[in-house]
């Protein structure tokens, strides 16, 4: 009887072990400056030093209600500290913010900058925990929920 409980303590254990996910922690996902990326004929960007490529026609469909139009535009990406990508170009009026997937980026918000004032000359800065949009004179301090105020 004895043995059948140690037995049996030992698999739970063992098995509660084994099902736990690996985490390693704390880690630093951000891009210490922004990557300006120029859009192919297809409606790819892509970044050669980070090995990051994505297809961005379906996000300038939701910003310009257009997917056509964009063959040498720029867009101009930035990753935090917790992982999260910080996409938007000149003439967007929203900042995107993206968590990767499988195969993909994930839409986590969409942080409006101005209805009415697309922006002009949009850079992104590393503001560590924040993200800093520079847009002329215009300061803007954003984290994956939205301005921080």
């Amino acid at each position: 009887m004895r043995a059948t409980k140690l037995l049996v303590t030992v698999a739970v254990t063992f098995f509660a072990v084994a099902c736990t996910k690996l985490m390693l922690k704390p880690a630093d996902f951000s891009w210490p400056i922004e990557n300006v990326l120029k859009i192919d004929s297809k409606g790819d960007v892509e970044e050669q030093r980070h090995t990051f490529k994505l297809n961005v026609k379906q996000l300038l469909f939701a910003e310009f209600k257009d997917s056509t139009n964009f063959a040498g535009k720029e867009i101009r990406i930035i990753r935090d500290k917790a992982g999260y990508y910080f996409i938007t170009g000149k003439n967007f009026k929203n900042v995107y913010v993206f968590l990767p997937v499988e195969g993909g980026m994930k839409l986590e918000n969409t942080i409006l900058i101005s209805e009415t004032n697309p922006l002009v000359s949009p850079a992104f800065n590393q503001k560590a925990p924040n993200i800093e949009l520079l847009d002329g004179t215009k300061k803007y301090l954003l984290n994956y929920k939205g301005i921080v105020r």
